[in-house]
């Protein structure tokens, strides 16, 4: 009976991993970087997958990865103090036009599911008023 719920429930916390990762992404896009240290932030794409996969529900959607893009620009800046051999600095390649773009597109899609989580809401109480 709650199955319907669920769904649009696994949805609202894809979206919201999702805006965390853009939050992430938007928050570290100045922030200067080594390319090659294996921790360098890089931007983060958080990957959908539909179902449950601990409870095997082919119904409703899960994160099933966040994965880095590891993706770099550069600025010439001989003058930066944590400037490489050729003057240059690295910083993640995460464009805030995109991010806004998504960070829209995620907030929508939230939107969307709280407004099917009402229409349920609202369809289980018209279903309970007429049975009772």
């Amino acid at each position: 009976m709650f199955g319907m719920l669920d769904i649009s429930t696994s949805a609202l916390v894809a979206q919201r991993t999702r805006l965390d990762a853009i939050a992430a992404n938007l928050a570290n896009a100045d922030v200067k970087v080594d390319p090659n240290s294996p921790n360098a932030f890089s931007e983060r794409v958080v990957e959908f997958a539909t179902g449950d996969p601990e409870s095997g529900d082919p119904m409703g959607v899960h994160v099933a990865a966040i994965t880095p893009r590891k993706a770099f620009r550069s600025v010439h800046a001989p003058n930066d103090p944590s400037h490489d051999a050729n003057g240059n600095v690295w910083y993640p390649n995460i464009d805030p036009v995109t991010q806004q773009a998504n960070a829209m597109v995620a907030s929508r899609a939230y939107d969307a599911n709280l407004a099917a989580i009402d229409a349920t809401k609202a369809m289980f109480d018209a279903a309970l008023r007429i049975i009772a």
